[in-house]
């Protein structure tokens, strides 16, 4: 967390929490929902406005986290802004990307290089595969998407023996690995 975010939060300790006005896609998309967008409907069937710029996403990734509950948030200053999430908290990257290979990856024993939409890097735990074909891997981080875009190499992790997976219905991930797809306001 920024230190002006920490120093915000200490002077003033009390700024009511935000709900659904910050979405994250399941390619890594962080969407803007203001009150005419959440009255046209829930995300992500109504996305939002994407939010571009990278100085404000490099933010948002730095000040990124969960609360006790397992309901992830946006530490902005001090209002904390709850995020709606399109399928998990974490959005993977694998190195390599398209131009992955199954002879690249058993060069590795821990396989290809696993990174976040925020630049966390992470270890891989285990695979899971959902009924609509998604891949989520489970990690030091926690649970998260693959990219479309990183479909091969994860396939050639898979491929190669590196990684295995295990078919889960997507409805029991969020309380399997403890996150929150839609955080409500207490009350």
């Amino acid at each position: 967390m920024d230190d002006i975010v920490k120093a915000a939060l200490k002077k003033w300790p009390n700024v009511p929490a935000c709900y659904d006005w910050l979405a994250l896609d399941a390619r890594g998309n962080w969407f803007m929902r203001d009150d005419r967008i959440q009255a046209q409907g829930r995300f992500p069937e109504v996305k939002g406005s994407r939010i571009e710029h990278d100085k404000l996403l490099e933010f948002i990734g730095r000040n990124y986290g969960a609360d006790e509950q397992g309901a992830w948030f946006f530490q902005n200053g001090p209002q904390r802004v709850y995020v709606a999430l399109e399928a998990a908290p974490w959005i993977w990257r694998i190195a390599g990307g398209e131009a992955a290979t199954t002879a690249a990856v058993q060069d590795t024993d821990a396989g290809p290089a696993i990174t976040s939409h925020t630049g966390v890097p992470a270890a891989y735990r285990s695979g899971w595969l959902d009924e609509f074909g998604r891949l989520f891997l489970a990690t030091d981080q926690g649970l998260g998407i693959v990219h479309t875009l990183d479909m091969e190499a994860a396939s050639a992790a898979i491929e190669a023996g590196v990684w295995s997976i295990e078919e889960a219905p997507f409805a029991s991930l969020p309380e399997r690995f403890g996150y929150v797809l839609a955080p409500a306001k207490a009350g």
